[in-house]
This record gives C-alpha cells, structure tokens and sequence, in this order.
C-alpha cells in the first residue's frame, strides 16, 4: 500500500512537472516538482520516472542551471538515467539530445546537436524531434546560422501539433520571432505580434518573459527611454516569476543600452564591475566584460577598459564563441579600443566583424539592440585612420538603422559620419556640417547626449618633417617615414609642416592675395615663418657639414633652395614683398584640394601617416599645421 502511494506521488510529481514546464512555461515551479520526482524515483530505482524527472529539470533552455553545483548536479543525474535506461528507447533519445545540446552550448559548438537531430528525425518521434529542433536553434545563435536558425523553427513549428504538448507550438513561434529580429527582417513585429496573441490564448510564461524583453528593445529603437526603462524593469519581474536566470542580466544588458545612446554609460561602471563575474551569466556570455570595457572607458578609466579588452581578447579574439551576445560583445570591444586608440584590436574586431555587416546587433534572444553592424565597423575604420572606408560604414549605418526603425542609432551613426566627413574634408565640409546639425537636432529631440569626438592618437611623440629631395618629399612622422612625389599641394603642406603651430594664409602659399591691390602676397608673419625655417636649415647644413654627414647636408641644402625660392618668388627686389590683385577665395579653394590630393597620395602610402596629417592640417582661408 506504501508502495502503491509513493508511486502515486512520484506520478503526481512528474505530472505536475511536466505540466508547470511544457504547457505553462514556469521553470520554477517545475523544477520543484522534477526535484522531488527526482528523490523519489532515485529512492525507489525507477528508472523511467529518474529519466522523466532528470529531463525535466533540465528545463526548456539549454544552461539553464549557472552555477558549477547545480550545473554538475543536473547532468550527471541526466547521465545516471541514461546509463540505467533502454538505450533504445524515445527516453534514452530524448537524454542523449539533452546532453549534447548542453555540451555543445558549454563550447560554442553545434556538431552533436546536429548529429542528433538527424537521428530524430529519423527516428520519427515527435516529442525527441522538438526538442531536439529547439536545442538545436539554441546552440545556433551566433550571428553565422540565421538560415539555418529559421528552417529550424519552421520544422518545430510543423511538428509541434503532434506532440500532445501545447507549449511546444508556443515555443515555436517564439523560436520564429527571434529569428526574424535577428534577421533584421522589415516583418519581424509581425512575428512578435502573431506570438503575443498566441501567449493570449495560452499564457506562457518562459515564451511571454522572451515577448516582454523584445518590447524594450522596441521601446529604445524608438527613442522612449524612460517608457523602456519601466518596461525593462517590468521585464525582469517577468523573467523572475518565470524563473528563469537571465531576468537580471538581460535587465542590466537593457539598462546598459539605454544609458549609451543617453551618454550616461559612465555611470554603470561600477554596476557592470559587479555584474560582469556574476555567476549567474551564460558561460558563453561576455558581454558585461564589453559593457564594463566601454563604461570604463568613458569615465576616463582607461587601465579597467584595457583590461576588459584583454581579458575579451584572450589569447586570439577569433576563438571567442560565436554566442547569441557575440555581436553585442565585439560592438562593444570596437567603442573601447576607439576611446583608447587601440588600432591592434580596432583591426582585429574589423576582420571579424566584416561578413556580418548587414546584420542588427542583437544581443540574446531579442533583449536589446544597438543597430547596424556597419556601426561598429565605421567605428573600427575610424581608429586605423581608413576614412574612406569609416565613412562608407556609417553611411550603411545610418540607412540600415532608419530601416530597423532605430532613431538613437540612426542619431550616433550620423554624428560619427560627420566627424569622419570633417576628417576627411575637413571642418568646413558642407556634408560634414549637414551631417552633424542634423545628428545634435535629432539627439536634442531623444535626450541623448553625443559623444564627443575622439582625436586620433598621434603615432609618434614628434611633429612631422618634410624635407626635399629634387621632385620627391620625404616625410617622416613618428617613427614611419615615405618618400613623396612632388606638387603643389605637397609644397604648401611642406611649408605648412616647416611652421607648426603658425597660422598662413591661402593667399600666401597660392601665391594670391586676399584683399586689397596693394595687400602684399606674403605678410609679415608669414615672411618672419619662411625666414625662421631657412635660417633654422642654415645650422642644420653647417652642422651636418661639421660632422662630415654629406648625405644629409645635401638633402638640408636642397630644401633650403626650395624655400627661398619660393621666398623670392612672392618678394620684389630688396626684399619687399610683391603685390598684385587676386581672389582670395580662389585662394582658399584651390589651396584646399591641391593640399587635399596631397593627403589622398599620401594615404596611397601609409593610411596612419595620412590619418594624422588630416587631423592636424587646418585648410580655409588661414591655413596651419597644429601637431598634438
């Protein structure tokens, strides 16, 4: 009779396990009832309810259980009622499914799970064949699978009716919507809507936590901050009831994102600090190390950021799992390396980064978003010096953020293609300030506070030289040094670079004055510049002379002759300077694109040399060379 009731409650147990699991999608109360099935049917060698009990308490996710105990507890009571079951058996299949999916999950792989979902199929037992298309799509998250993600849950969709377990459609549809976001699909809200509707039919609980995150990533693409701040934290009340572990760092993933596009990242240093070593985060996550790096960063903490960065990096950035945070991570690893001017790391996120450029970046299964891939890209390029390739990015970015419908995105995409734009062409580009105006109106409009420009570091502690030999210039610039073919905007540049921190007009180095008939092409402060610099080239022949260098005296002697030539060309007899009538604003014109095509042949032969002579070189009506 005792027998008799202990069998009873194990089947109550099991029963209500699989109920509170498959057909309310409450992970708390189920894995009470598989715990104590557990005991229960371990007690009595019950072998079929020890399977039972142990799938259930495996939950609906893969990694649902965090903690090292818990974790190591659960799969070696799967592997306990594996070894003791019919290894033919559906329950013997459906364990082995669960135990490669977990696997797989732990290393950021998907061959085992894939080998037995082939088998399941083949097997043709609906129940083993849902799970094993859900696990499945759970080990796939990664930015490289989005096909292959879809067919999945269409497949789960199709074979969900015959499984007798109503929350299976429900996971299925839910599976769908996330592709769809991913995807970066126009139709994905259609998807998320067709799921709500489902969870008001048949609420549940794991599937309706997973819509709620999705609407706080609506909520901050539209630029309500405040609005997705209180459905952030409804959220997580959600996912707590659920229980369901990601509830507090999808939350602070929320929270993160909301601060970035308000300017305020700054402020969760220390809560990311707190957040980042949690032990309840997915083993494959490392997305708090990404957000601490920028919060860090930000606050000027820049030993705490390069530390994320490397602990990001590991030995080899190309082995960090490809996991459902892995965009969101390198997203973040590309803000940081930019505030720290780490241009080893910033071309490392590039390459990886490069064949997903048209992909949103989505963190988790829907939790929160940072917009087009082509951001972090743009962002990447920026701080190699590759303004060409920066501002084709930020251009994808922009387009690409006002399709997803993503306003802060669109707003900080457009504030660095302005700057890139001013870079490029410089401050006065009519682009640039189109760009930038636009960017500060709408940022004005969300509350968002733009991130101020970050000057590219200088790749050497040493102003630039420029010396002249025959039709050829060399440049030298911390440490790197090219040889430059003659012109004339590589000769107003070589005056330029011969002054620094002097401001000449475009008139003088045109050869134009800029006022009146009688204004003299070169005034006094650029006379007293020209005379200094040949003066200064005077000792330096005389000591190379001194010191027997031949080479070098010869190659001083060569821009000396240069520079007073140009010196007497804009002077009459006696020294005084010539004057004539000109445009000053052909002047300015001119003198910009002819030192804009210099800098265009430059970069042909080194991209950082360029890079740092167009974040220096000031071109307009005055024009200087201004080394940081």
């Amino acid at each position: 009779m005792a027998q008799e009731g202990d069998r009873q409650a194990r089947g109550t147990a099991l029963a209500a396990g699989e109920h509170a699991l498959h057909a309310e999608g409450d992970l708390r109360a189920a894995r009470r009832w598989f715990e104590l099935a557990w005991r229960r049917a371990e007690g009595d060698g019950d072998h079929e309810g020890m399977a039972r009990s142990a799938l259930g308490l495996g939950g609906v996710w893969v990694h649902e259980h965090r903690t090292a105990e818990a974790e190591s507890t659960v799969r070696t009571r799967q592997g306990q009622a594996l070894a003791a079951a019919d290894p033919g058996s559906d329950l013997a299949r459906r364990l082995r499914i669960r135990l490669a999916g977990e696997e797989d999950y732990r290393h950021g792989t998907h061959d085992a799970i894939m080998r037995e979902l082939a088998e399941a199929r083949t097997a043709d037992e609906p129940v083993a064949l849902v799970e094993a298309l859900s696990l499945a799509h759970h080990c796939l998250l990664g930015p490289d699978h989005g096909q292959t993600r879809l067919a999945l849950a269409k497949e789960l969709i199709g074979h969900a009716g015959r499984t007798g377990r109503r929350g299976d459609t429900v996971m299925g549809v839910m599976w769908r919507t996330v592709d769809l976001f991913l995807s970066g699909d126009p139709h994905a809200e259609r998807g998320l809507r067709e799921l709500e509707a489902l969870l008001d039919r048949s609420p549940h609980l794991a599937a309706g936590f997973i819509a709620s995150a999705i609407r706080v990533m609506l909520a901050i693409r539209q630029g309500r901050f405040a609005h997705a701040e209180n459905l952030a934290t409804a959220s997580a009340e959600r996912g707590t009831a659920a229980g369901d572990r990601d509830a507090a760092g999808w939350y602070g993933g929320q929270l993160g994102t909301i601060r970035w596009f308000q300017g305020r990242i700054a402020e969760l240093t220390d809560l990311m600090h707190d957040q980042a070593d949690s032990p309840v985060l997915s083993a494959v996550d490392n997305s708090y190390f990404a957000g601490l790096a920028i919060a860090a960063a930000t606050a000027g903490e820049d030993r705490l950021a390069a530390g994320m960065l490397a602990r990001i990096r590991g030995r080899d950035l190309a082995a960090l799992p490809r996991s459902s945070s892995w965009l969101y991570t390198m997203y973040g690893v590309a803000e940081t390396a930019h505030l720290l001017g780490d241009e080893t790391v910033s071309a490392e996120v590039y390459d990886l980064l490069r064949a997903h450029e048209g992909t949103p970046v989505i963190a988790s299964l829907g939790v929160t978003c940072l917009g087009s891939a082509h951001h972090p890209l743009g962002v990447a390029s920026l701080t190699v010096g590759r303004l060409d390739r920066a501002i084709g990015h930020f251009q994808c970015a922009v387009r690409d953020n006002l399709a997803l419908g993503h306003w802060p995105a669109a707003v900080l995409s457009r504030w660095r293609l302005g700057h890139a734009l001013a870079l490029r062409h410089g401050p006065d580009d009519d682009a640039a300030l189109r760009e930038l105006e636009l960017a500060t109106k709408e940022a004005a409009e969300l509350g968002m506070e733009l991130p101020p420009p970050v000057a590219r570091r200088s790749p050497g502690p040493s102003p630039a030289s420029a010396r002249r030999h025959g039709r050829h210039w060399r440049l030298d610039l911390g440490g790197r040094s090219i040889t430059v073919e003659h012109s004339v905007g590589m000769g107003h540049l070589a005056v330029l670079i011969a002054n620094p921190g002097r401001e000449v007009s475009a008139a003088d180095l045109a050869g134009v004055p800029d006022q009146p008939p009688d204004q003299p092409v070169l005034d006094a402060t650029a006379r007293r510049a020209y005379e200094t610099r040949l003066a200064r080239l005077q000792e330096a022949i005389e000591e190379r002379e001194a010191l027997t260098d031949t080479a070098g005296a010869t190659a001083l002697r060569a821009e000396h002759a240069w520079l007073a030539g140009e010196l007497a060309a804009a002077t009459g007899l006696g020294g005084r300077s010539r004057a004539f009538t000109g445009d000053g604003e052909r002047a300015r014109v001119a003198v910009g694109k002819a030192i804009r095509r210099a800098l265009a042949r430059i970069e042909e032969l080194d991209e950082t040399v360029a890079a740092e002579l167009r974040a220096t070189v000031r071109t307009g009506a005055r024009c200087s060379y201004q080394p940081r």
